[in-house]
């Protein structure tokens, strides 16, 4: 589970049926906002449903209006903790992560400052609708709580609190948030304290969840594909019968005081990357005063038109920043973040960017800023609306907050703000006695600015009305045969591309397209480094039309988005966009593609990031155990396109990418040969599309035929590697194994049930289960098998992983070694063979649901010549399988662990796992 910024579900609650012996409870329209539909239990749980029939899948999300804000002394944490206990099980649901899994489900829970929400998404069937309700209604008041599964884990929660303590920039962010509040919970970090994730009596938990979990203090979203009328009864039935505590709740805001000076905090920890930081109080998330700053925020950090990105990156004083402004329901803060690489000035950066926080109030924003701003986040808002899987639990952030409704009043005022307003605001909140750095500094005159409370958000929601909202859509079906029978595929007439096309109606008239240029052959790509990438990233910092700027602006107006990647011998431009807006932004993609100005300053400022992000990851646990890895199992020679750099070639060879490199790289690889490939789904005119790229491609072309870049199986290197890693308060382990096998073998289907028994699911691997479930001594531990595409290859691999703390390292090693071992000897079960296939047959309804991810799908078709039968079949072989079909691929592909190549990096004082603490089957 992890905080909010982002898996996997049937029985009926007995209790529930005897809720008509109290009369069936009555459900009330209570509201409705562009497509969004308020209902009221008399038992105070709000329910709002949201339609969407293109959709495929449903969501559904409860969010309970408690956070880490209602957390008592001695408790930090513990909101974040009692979510993680809320998924150990109910007398109707006892396995929770397996019943996810089963169902195929994508879920998790969150926890921030106002609330906590648990939500799944799942393939759109009635029998799934009705088993997520009947799990959100037991657990809402039924869940265990109990002692021994807190104990257990204590540990967990500690794990990912760890895991936090490894990044220089979360350290300092939490001190100097916690620096700027004297009282107010909002200065303690959600995830809480060590000692008291290690030490909360499980009275106190049980307490805050009889106290907070309960029908009045809950909204429930159902969003999707779904029967309005049938939807409704489930939930009278699943939730009606639910009775609250006889105490009521009562939310008593606490007053931060005004600040009355600046405050400094100095961080002094292990690690490269140097850090400059400043936080600002302003209003809560209903204040219109918080969109005001929203946009200010906006103007400030935008990349490339910031303010602060200007003077700080542009300037070559910082190799990047980020902000955010949480929306909250008592008053909030603004924090922005400096990345300041080692042979850069700390103090110049620190001068810089108070400067131009100060400099706000002399210089206000123009009306060119301001229209800047509102175009990027209505932008954003307008891409979110459009997502009914992410609207759901998108809208926990405002029901926390207040009230759903405030979603929408939020991007009103942004749309309706004006210079003065904005200004207004920047000139009250952006002050240095109401700015968090460091240091006191006394003054006899001193000016202080009180942040009030927002009153009166009842008021302010209930005759809100909206907007016109978006159509629900078409209901498409998502099986295998009707998207083969809907997929035009072909090749074009003037120009070799290869098109796969689904016209469908989506909610918002969304279209997303994909279009991908293969090219070259190994030897046209020795020793040209980091060239090929580099030329991808900079096609959207200017063309010989745009400037970088225009780019962005153009795309925001549309509400559009482009991205362009290469890589050795590949390019892909993915649009996610509207029907009304597609041939606009094709023309920007076109624009990218073809007319790149590759400008030196926009180079080395990518550059100087890249620089920035390696020097910090020098010291980072994940990155190095990574990186390891591939040296470890390097089959080729340097300046070979599959080369594992080490750290320092990879400085090396950023540094040598000059524009003149990436210039001859574009000219002589960007282009169509002989393999290209566009799919586009949603609402899309399959001729004009045709025509377009007939039209504008017919003459890009390349002269370097398309030879895929072969990566044959090699046997991996048998190791048990550790590096060390001083001050870093978790540690990571990876275990790779080769396999000689791919997608077109017999064995597919049964090691990928496999590879999901032993690391996938939702918290219910073998891995997972015993380091997490039954050890304690990771937060996050799994695995999976890769298979590979290509028969020429062949080249496949299973992998393991744990995080931890590095003191339980010989725990870590010995549960790897012993469930291999286990898995290999005794097998699988009928039961997880059953929960599995189920699970992975429900989860691949679910990605083809998804339009990026079906079009991600067609295009690999496309490239090997399959078509959906294809993943047909292998559903079905899925499906076929035995448990002694599954143990026959383990025994035939899975080896003990002491052969695998193994890379660990903590802060270890010793890696030995002595014999006498090994278990004995």
């Amino acid at each position: 589970m992890k905080k909010s910024h982002l898996l996997k579900q049937t029985l009926v609650v007995i209790a529930f049926m005897g809720c008509t012996l109290f009369g069936q409870a009555q459900m009330k329209q209570t509201a409705s906002v562009e497509g969004i539909t308020e209902y009221m239990i008399d038992n105070g749980l709000k329910v709002l449903l949201f339609p969407d029939n293109s959709a495929q899948t449903i969501t559904v999300n409860i969010t309970y209006k408690v956070g880490s804000r209602h957390e008592g002394y001695g408790e930090k944490g513990m909101a974040h903790l009692l979510e993680h206990m809320v998924f150990k099980g109910t007398p109707n649901h006892p396995n929770i992560p397996e019943e996810l899994t089963s169902h195929g489900a994508r879920p998790n829970g969150t926890t921030w400052y106002d609330r906590t929400n648990y939500f799944e998404t799942f393939n759109a069937t009635d029998e799934n609708l009705e088993w997520a309700l009947d799990l959100e209604s037991d657990r809402m008041m039924n869940s265990f709580i109990a002692n021994e599964d807190l104990q257990s884990e204590f540990s967990v929660v500690r794990n990912e609190f760890e895991s936090g303590e490894n990044s220089p920039s979360s350290v300092l962010m939490k001190n100097v948030i916690s620096a700027a509040y004297l009282w107010h919970n909002y200065g303690q970090s959600t995830i809480g304290n060590r000692s008291d994730i290690e030490r909360v009596p499980i009275e106190n938990l049980q307490a805050f969840y009889k106290k907070y979990y309960r029908p009045d203090n809950a909204v429930l979203m159902v969003t999707g594909k779904f029967d309005t009328e049938k939807t409704l009864a489930l939930i009278e039935n699943k939730f009606g019968g639910l009775k609250n505590p006889e105490i009521p709740l009562k939310d008593i805001p606490t007053i931060e005081p005004p600040q009355d000076g600046e405050r400094r905090v100095v961080l002094s920890r292990v690690g490269d990357l140097q850090i400059a930081s400043a936080l600002y109080h302003i209003p809560a998330g209903s204040h219109e005063d918080y969109a005001a700053m929203a946009i200010a925020e906006e103007v400030l950090t935008d990349e490339p038109s910031g303010r602060l990105y200007k003077a700080l990156v542009d300037e070559k004083k910082a190799s990047g920043i980020w902000s955010f402004s949480p929306f909250t329901k008592e008053p909030s803060f603004l924090y922005i973040n400096v990345n300041v690489p080692s042979d850069k000035s700390l103090n110049v950066a620190e001068e810089t960017l108070l400067g131009v926080l100060d400099d706000m109030s002399k210089n206000p924003i123009t009306d060119a800023e301001l229209s800047r701003a509102k175009a990027n986040l209505l932008k954003q808002i307008d891409q979110i609306s459009r997502n009914s899987s992410y609207l759901g639990t998108y809208m926990s952030e405002f029901i926390g907050a207040g009230d759903w409704r405030l979603s929408f009043i939020h991007r009103d005022r942004i749309e309706d703000m004006t210079l003065e307003k904005v200004n207004a605001a920047v000139q009250r909140y952006l002050i240095n006695t109401n700015r968090t750095v460091g240091l006191f500094m006394p003054t006899k005159t001193p000016i202080r600015v009180a942040i009030e409370h927002t009153e009166g958000v009842t008021e302010l929601v209930t005759n809100y009305k909206g907007k016109e909202g978006f159509d629900a859509g078409e209901a498409f079906d998502v099986s295998y045969d009707n998207i083969q029978n809907r997929l035009d595929t072909g090749v074009m007439q003037k120009t070799p591309i290869e098109y796969g096309f689904i016209k469908k109606d989506n909610r918002g008239k969304t279209v997303t397209l994909r279009f991908t240029i293969r090219n070259g052959e190994v030897d046209d790509f020795m020793n040209k480094g980091k060239i090929a990438s580099y030329t991808g990233r900079m096609l959207n910092k200017g063309t010989t039309t745009k400037s970088r700027q225009d780019i962005e602006d153009e795309l925001s107006a549309l509400k559009s988005s482009v991205s362009v990647g290469s890589s050795n011998g590949r390019i892909n431009a993915t649009i996610n966009t509207t029907e009304e807006n597609l041939m606009a932004t094709l023309d920007v993609m076109t624009d990218l593609l073809k007319n790149p100005v590759f400008d030196e300053t926009e180079l080395e400022k990518l550059k100087t990031q890249d620089l920035a992000n390696l020097e910090q990851n020098k010291t980072d646990p994940q990155f190095l155990a990574i990186r390891e890895m591939g040296l470890l199992n390097q089959h080729y020679p340097k300046g070979h396109p599959n080369y594992n750099m080490t750290i320092d070639e990879e400085i090396d060879a950023i540094k040598a990418v000059t524009v003149a490199d990436l210039m001859a790289y574009h000219d002589e690889f960007y282009g169509i040969s002989d393999n290209a490939s566009v799919v586009a789904i949603g609402n899309i005119d399959e001729a004009k599309l045709k025509n377009y790229f007939e039209t504008h491609f017919s003459d890009f072309k390349s002269n370097h035929p398309y030879v895929a870049i072969q990566n044959p199986y090699h046997d991996n290197t048998t190791a048990n590697e550790s590096i060390k890693t001083p001050d870093k308060k978790n540690a990571i382990s990876f275990g790779m194994l080769a396999m000689e096998v791919s997608r077109e073998d017999e064995d597919y289907a049964a090691l990928q049930v496999a590879g999901e028994i032993l690391g996938g699911g939702f918290l219910s691997s073998r891995i997972a289960n015993r380091l997490r479930q039954q050890d304690g001594v990771s937060y996050g531990a799994g695995g999976a098998v890769n298979i590979d595409n290509d028969s020429k290859d062949n080249n496949s691999s299973a992998f393991v992983y744990a995080i931890y703390a590095p003191e339980n390292a010989a725990k870590v090693q010995q549960g790897f070694e012993e469930e291999i071992a286990r898995f290999i000897k005794d097998g699988i079960t009928q039961e997880e063979l059953n929960t599995t296939i189920n699970g992975w047959v429900e989860e691949q309804s679910v990605s083809r649901a998804k339009d990026g991810e079906l079009a991600g799908l067609i295009g690999t078709n496309l490239y090997y010549d399959r078509d959906m039968t294809f993943q047909k079949q292998l559903e079905e072989k899925v499906k076929s399988l035995t448990v002694a079909d599954v143990n026959a691929a383990i025994k035939k592909y899975f080896k003990p662990f002491e052969e695998w190549t193994v890379t660990n990096a903590g802060d270890f004082e010793k890696m030995e796992i002595k014999n006498e603490d090994k278990k004995v089957d």
